[in-house]
């Protein structure tokens, strides 16, 4: 069986792609962050310009054009055809680190209030500026971590009141 990923650009278009789809699209890294893709005799030049992999959420620059892309793969898609989503996210109370790398910003204080999808903190990981997103509406209750810290995958960095 084939895993199916539902693709979502810009927000009102969606296609859903197999891992055959991928494997069969002749993809050369270049860096990176930046891909050399040749699908049906056109050349594409990619970058990855941003990249939340707790949402799963990129911005891409395809040629000159930047397109935000979501992802999802087919646990996501049954959680959300079961309508669990958007209550899972609410329960959030700590924020750690997705991946090893470097907090290059903090956009928020302790005390602040946020709002679900705000940026809090900017972690640069592989020379790629991975925003860090509020998962909910809430207090800032602690910021374990400073500008210039490397964190380690699972590093507690922000917690909720």
């Amino acid at each position: 069986m084939s895993t199916h990923y539902k693709v979502k650009v810009n927000k009102d278009f969606e296609a859903m792609i197999s891992e055959e789809d991928i494997s069969k699209t002749n993809i050369v890294k270049t860096s990176d962050s930046t891909f050399h893709i040749l699908e049906e005799h056109q050349s594409y030049h990619t970058e990855i310009i941003t990249s939340d992999f707790n949402s799963k959420k990129y911005t891409v620059k395809v040629n000159a054009n930047t397109y935000d892309v979501d992802i999802s793969n087919q646990l996501d898609m049954m959680i959300s055809e079961m309508g669990f989503s958007i209550g899972a996210s609410k329960q959030v109370n700590a924020i750690k680190s997705p991946m090893p790398g470097l907090i290059i910003d903090i956009q928020v204080a302790v005390g602040q209030t946020v709002k679900e999808d705000d940026y809090l903190l900017v972690l640069e990981a592989m020379k790629m500026e991975n925003i860090i997103t509020s998962p909910r509406e809430g207090t800032i209750k602690s910021i374990v971590v400073s500008k210039g810290d490397a964190v380690d995958k699972g590093k507690l960095l922000i917690e909720f009141e």
